[in-house]
C-alpha cells in the first residue's frame, strides 16, 4: 500500500489538520493522490458539529466501499473522537483514530498498513484516548500548511475552554492550546516566500496565547501581539483572521487591523442568536449590546470591511418572539454575510437534553428566513462596491478574493497568487466582477 487520499470535512482547523496528515504520510514515503480510484488508503478527517456532518461521513464510507472496495479506510477527526464504536461498525472501516491520537496517524499507517495484504480483512480497530490529556499541537510543516494553492490556511490554536450548551467541540478537541509564537513566525515567514495571503485559523482563535506559560505577567501574549510580530518579522503581504469570538475582537486588535494595509479588512464574529434570553440559555459570554458594540467599532474603524457571523436557528426553547428579536437585531447590524445553521442535537451536550426542542419544520423555516435576510444584506454590500477599486488575491480559477471577502470574477486570465488592485464593474450571482466583464446582475 503506497498511495493515500485525504478527504477533509468541516472547518478551517480541520483542513489544516488534514494538511498535516498529508505531510506526515508523505514523510513516511507514501504518495498522495487526488482520485479515489488510485488510492490504497483513504483518510476521512471528519467533523461532528451537526448530525448532517456525521451523515455525510457515513455516506462517504459507503461510496468508497462501492467505488474502491480494496482501499483501506481510516476515519479520524471530531466524529471519530465522539463516537468511535459507531464508526468502527461501518462496513469497510479499518481504523478509527480520534483527535487524541491524530498526530500518530503517519506512524500508525506505516506500522499497520505498509506492505499489508489488502485481501485480508482489517476491521474496526480503534485508537482513541482522553482528549483532555492531549497536549500536542498538530501542525503541518510550513511548506505544506496550505492544502490550497493560493491562500494557505495555518492553524495556530486548537481546542476550546468554553462550554456553550449546544456545542460538542470542546469534548472532541480538548482544552485550548496555542502554537508557540516563534513557530508561528517561522511558519509564516516560510509561507510568505510562496504565497501572498495567509489565513490564521483555530477552533477558538481569539484565545491564542492565553495558555502559554510565562513567569512575567507583563509578557503575556495575546492574538494582537502575535499579529504585530508577524507584521514586523515576516514579509507576508496579507494576513486574514478566520473566526474570532466577538469579545476577543479587542479595541487593540481592531485598531491594528484598521491601521495595517497588510491585514484583510474582514471581521467574522460568531453571533449564534440576537436574543438576550437565547444567548443566556446557550451559555454564551456576551449579550446583544456587547456584540453590537464590537461590530460598531469595527465598522467605524474599517467602513468597508466584511462583517460575517454564524447564526443558529431553532435552539431549544426558541420562541417566535425570540426569533423575531434575533432577526431584528441582525437587520440592525451591517452584516455582509451570514453562515446560518439549523440547530442539531449533539449527544452529551446540555441542550440535547432539553425538553423544549423546536419542531424540525419550524427550525428549517427560520433558517430559510435568515438566509433570505443574509442574501439581501450581501447584495446590498456588493452593490456598494460598484465602481470601487479593491485589493484582491488572484486564484487559479479565473476569480480573486478581495480583502473584504468578495468573490471577484476577472475580466481576463491572471497569474494566480498575486495581489492586484481590481476595479469592480458589476455583480455576479454570488459576488462581483471586474470592470470590462459582462455582469450577471444589475
Amino acid at each position: 500500500m503506497e498511495h493515500f487520499l485525504v478527504k477533509n470535512f468541516g472547518c478551517r482547523a480541520s483542513q489544516a489538520d488534514g494538511a498535516a496528515i498529508e505531510a506526515g504520510l508523505s514523510a513516511q514515503g507514501f504518495s498522495g493522490v487526488t482520485e479515489l480510484a488510485a488510492a490504497d488508503l483513504v483518510v476521512l478527517n471528519t467533523c461532528t458539529v451537526t448530525a448532517t456532518a456525521d451523515d455525510e461521513v457515513r455516506q462517504t464510507v459507503r461510496r468508497i466501499r462501492r467505488e474502491r472496495p480494496e482501499a483501506r479506510i481510516l476515519v479520524t477527526g471530531c466524529y471519530a473522537q465522539r463516537a468511535p464504536e459507531e464508526i468502527a461498525k461501518l462496513d469497510g472501516v479499518s481504523l478509527v483514530v480520534g483527535n487524541s491520537h491524530k498526530a500518530n496517524i503517519p506512524q500508525l499507517v506505516n506500522d499497520r498498513f505498509r506492505n499489508a495484504d489488502t485481501t485480508i480483512p482489517y476491521h474496526g480497530q480503534i485508537e482513541v484516548g482522553d482528549i483532555f490529556a492531549q497536549t500536542d499541537f498538530l501542525s503541518a510543516p510550513v511548506e505544506d500548511a496550505a492544502g490550497e494553492r493560493t491562500r494557505p490556511n495555518l492553524k495556530i490554536q486548537d481546542g476550546c475552554n468554553n462550554r456553550c450548551s449546544f456545542c460538542i467541540i470542546p469534548y472532541v478537541r480538548g482544552r485550548s492550546r496555542s502554537a508557540p509564537p516563534d513557530r508561528v513566525v517561522e511558519q509564516v515567514r516560510g509561507l510568505a516566500m510562496k504565497y501572498r495571503e495567509v489565513v490564521l485559523s483555530g477552533i477558538n482563535l481569539g484565545r491564542w496565547g492565553r495558555d502559554l506559560s510565562t513567569d512575567d505577567p507583563k509578557s503575556k501574549s495575546r492574538l494582537v501581539d502575535l499579529v504585530q510580530r508577524l507584521l514586523n518579522e515576516t514579509g507576508i503581504e496579507r494576513l486574514r483572521l478566520s473566526s474570532v469570538e466577538p469579545m476577543d475582537f479587542s479595541d487593540d486588535l481592531l485598531a491594528l487591523m484598521a491601521e495595517s494595509p497588510r491585514i484583510a479588512k474582514h471581521v467574522h464574529a460568531p453571533l449564534q442568536s440576537g436574543s438576550d434570553t437565547v444567548l443566556r440559555r446557550m451559555h454564551r459570554k456576551y449579550r446583544p449590546r456587547h456584540y453590537a458594540d464590537r461590530i460598531a467599532t469595527a465598522r467605524m474603524l474599517m467602513p468597508d470591511c466584511a462583517v460575517g457571523a454564524d447564526v443558529m436557528t431553532g435552539f431549544p426553547g426558541e420562541t417566535d418572539a425570540e426569533f423575531e428579536q434575533s432577526c431584528a437585531f441582525i437587520e440592525s447590524l451591517p452584516f455582509t454575510y451570514l453562515h446560518v445553521f439549523t440547530y442539531s442535537e449533539r449527544p452529551g451536550t446540555p441542550a440535547a437534553e432539553s425538553a423544549s426542542q423546536v419542531p424540525t419544520r419550524v427550525r428549517r423555516d427560520r433558517t430559510q428566513a435568515l438566509r433570505a435576510l443574509s442574501a439581501s444584506k450581501n447584495l446590498e454590500f456588493r452593490r456598494s462596491m460598484l465602481g470601487r477599486t479593491l485589493s484582491c488575491v488572484t486564484l487559479d480559477n479565473g476569480t480573486a478574493i478581495s480583502g473584504n471577502y468578495l468573490k471577484v470574477a476577472l475580466a481576463k486570465p491572471r497569474e494566480a497568487n498575486r495581489i492586484e488592485e481590481i476595479r469592480i464593474g458589476g455583480l455576479t450571482s454570488d459576488g462581483v466582477c471586474e470592470a470590462g466583464t459582462l455582469p450577471i446582475l444589475s
